[in-house]
């Protein structure tokens, strides 16, 4: 069955949201990129599990509402979210500023959620393991540096933009930097707080990435109880788009675990 793309009302708050598949839902929250669309991954997903994919407030076409100033308001939004969704639970999947949203969101309040998969996620900071800084980086730095495939790379910048994709990036841009821009993509708070995410957890990361570096996932297993860690060789900062085969069956099994 093909996504539908919907909008989704959350008291004074309207984003855009694909829906696809049956089932429990699994929510997923994009990064800094902003909204993918249905790429193939969810396809996998949804053969199984309903799948919704919001996009966050103030990116692309969503509202953009003055009193969200950080990401804990943005995983705020998201706890009225899941009260507005009306299931009893979910499973919670964020890549980078998505999994930076989702971990903010249940160390506040994890009574709505079935599991949580992070993928590269920001949010902390680890001594002595810098992370990229892609606010410096050119256009092109930018996107090689999110891929260990550079044909991948090269099929990305050979796109060519319309009017309205070069406004909507350039919208994504200016909202991932109110965001993550200070201090660089993390809370200081939040690592002391990590104790306090109780559903079962785990953490998906390219053994390659040049933006997140994977050592980053030592510290989430640390900090987490019983997060399980499943590194994807020979992948960069994308795991969901470089393997979505790879990442599909390991989170397809940490769901139907019983």
């Amino acid at each position: 069955m093909p996504a539908k793309e919907e909008t989704f009302k959350t008291r004074d708050v309207t984003v855009r949201l694909l829906r696809g598949g049956e089932g429990m839902p699994v929510i997923f929250f994009h990064g800094p990129t902003g909204f993918p669309g249905w790429i193939p991954i969810f396809d996998q997903l949804a053969a199984r599990y309903q799948v919704l994919v919001p996009e966050h407030p103030g990116f692309g076409r969503s509202d953009n509402p003055a009193w969200i100033r950080n990401v804990p308001d943005v995983a705020m939004y998201y706890l009225d979210f899941l009260d507005q969704l009306g299931a009893e639970k979910a499973h919670l999947i964020g890549h980078a500023l998505g999994g930076w949203i989702a971990a903010e969101l249940a160390v506040r309040n994890s009574s709505k959620l079935a599991s949580l998969t992070l993928i590269a996620p920001a949010g902390i900071r680890m001594r002595g393991v810098p992370i990229g800084d892609d606010f410096i980086w050119s256009p092109e730095e930018a996107v090689r540096n999110l891929f260990y495939d550079e044909s991948l790379a090269e099929q990305t910048l050979a796109k060519t933009l319309t009017e309205e994709e070069t406004e909507l990036q350039l919208t994504n841009r200016f909202m991932a930097a109110k965001l993550g821009w200070e201090p660089r993509w993390f809370n200081p708070a939040l690592e002391r707080w990590l104790h306090r995410i109780d559903v079962p957890t785990m953490i998906v990361w390219g053994a390659e990435d040049k933006f997140l570096p994977s050592r980053y996932a030592e510290l989430w297993r640390e900090r987490v109880a019983d997060a399980r860690v499943e590194l994807i060789a020979q992948c960069g900062h994308l795991a969901h788009i470089e393997k979505p085969d790879a990442v599909a069956r390991k989170i397809l099994a940490f769901l139907d675990r019983k």
